[in-house]
């Protein structure tokens, strides 16, 4: 008796397993084999979130009422929270009742949005290099993905002039990061009024991921703060980086109700709401003081010291200004390509870093170096990275 086989669908065959999912777990083995491996690749906070918010947690946790499921867009003190972070850091004004829908984590949000906007065919403008989820949650949502250019040369910015020369009609969505990941670079209200206008005239929805506006930066801007933005424009928002909840998986999206209320149609059919005491503690969360990211960013700015001297080892150039819970820099020529180059690090010197060709290629010749690692942590990468890569030969 023949058995047939069990196939996947066409949409698992649009994708592949994130890179990162596959180079920890080779990390693991070589760690079980004890090799000790120093990871700087991933940004996930190693801090703890406010003392305050793990109480908050265990109060609302301990209540034997607050188990049962909860909304779809979330509970009123929540929505709130945000609706007042983004007064108090940004100057939107975002109507708790029906512009703001908390999220299982801004990820969440990327594939909602798509499967909200995006129909079979549509193009999906994703930047180059850019957060891997974007081409993913287009392609999963039946879009095709058509990448926009960010180059150094270009201050990795946007070619707006460029990419309407090249056609807009069957553009749907364009996904945007500022503050930007993986180079750090920032936006100005004069880049987001610039795109905000294209939107409108080229009937496109803008979206921006910013999660990173806290770290190493002062100047907070939101694409909801420019005139005209809520008509053509989404943000995503979380606390995994600026309150160190990344496992916490909180998030959020704001914009016109006329475009949440597409999203709670989505999110609806795919979960049934987060447990109540961790929204209780975000909300706590939000409402830290100034002091709170300032303690944060002391210690970024200490880290940072240590990750730049790092590049300076590996001959890498890099920009001092750029913000963010990362350090991107241009690897030097001897390389075949940032892959070259990492693996080298990790096979021997036993430092993980991550190639930019990850973020797409044009982040093939950069690598990046996360700041979640202790100024213990990187000073050993440093050690490690000075000695002459033979030294760690097997």
């Amino acid at each position: 008796m023949n058995n047939k086989e069990i196939k996947s669908s066409v949409r698992a065959g649009l994708v592949d397993e994130y890179y990162f999912s596959a180079k920890l777990a080779e990390i693991a083995a070589m760690r079980k084999k004890g090799i000790d491996v120093i990871n700087l690749g991933i940004g996930s906070p190693d801090l703890p979130p406010p003392h305050n918010v793990i109480e908050r947690l265990a109060l609302s946790a301990a209540d034997p009422h607050n188990h049962g499921y909860q909304s779809y867009n979330g509970i009123p003190s929540l929505r709130q929270a945000f609706s007042e972070w983004y007064q108090r850091y940004f100057r939107v004004n975002l109507d708790p009742d029906c512009e703001i829908l908390p999220l299982i984590g801004s990820k969440e949000g990327i594939m909602h949005v798509s499967m909200a906007f995006i129909n079979p065919g549509d193009e999906v403008l994703v930047p180059d290099p850019g957060y891997p989820a974007y081409t993913a949650a287009a392609k999963l949502s039946g879009g095709i993905v058509r990448t926009y250019d960010l180059t150094e040369d270009g201050g990795w910015l946007p070619d707006i002039q460029k990419i309407e020369r090249e056609g807009t009609e069957k553009v749907r969505l364009m996904w945007m990061n500022y503050p930007h990941m993986p180079t750090g670079t920032r936006a100005s209200e004069e880049l987001f009024r610039e795109l905000v206008s294209f939107a409108r005239r080229n009937g496109i929805l803008l979206c921006n991921d910013n999660p990173y506006s806290f770290i190493l930066n002062d100047r907070h801007l939101s694409i909801l703060s420019i005139e005209g933005a809520k008509e053509t424009a989404l943000e995503l928002n979380s606390l995994s980086k600026s309150h160190n909840m990344a496992g916490w998986r909180v998030g959020m999206v704001g914009g016109a109700a006329g475009l949440i209320k597409y999203i709670i149609r989505v999110k609806s059919n795919m979960d049934s709401g987060m447990f109540l005491a961790v929204q209780a503690a975000a909300a706590e969360a939000l409402a830290s003081p100034e002091e709170w990211y300032h303690e944060l960013n002391s210690v970024y700015r200490r880290r940072r010291v240590i990750a730049e001297e790092i590049m300076k080892t590996l001959s890498c150039t890099f920009n001092p200004d750029q913000t963010g819970l990362f350090l991107w820099g241009k690897i030097p020529a001897v390389y075949a390509g940032s892959v070259s180059m990492t693996d080298n690090l990790l096979y021997n010197n036993r430092v993980f870093i991550t190639p930019g060709m990850v973020f797409g290629s044009n982040g093939n010749n950069y690598i990046r170096i996360s700041l979640c690692a202790t100024e213990e942590i990187l000073s050993s990468a440093l050690d490690r990275v000075r000695i002459n890569n033979s030294g760690f030969n097997n």
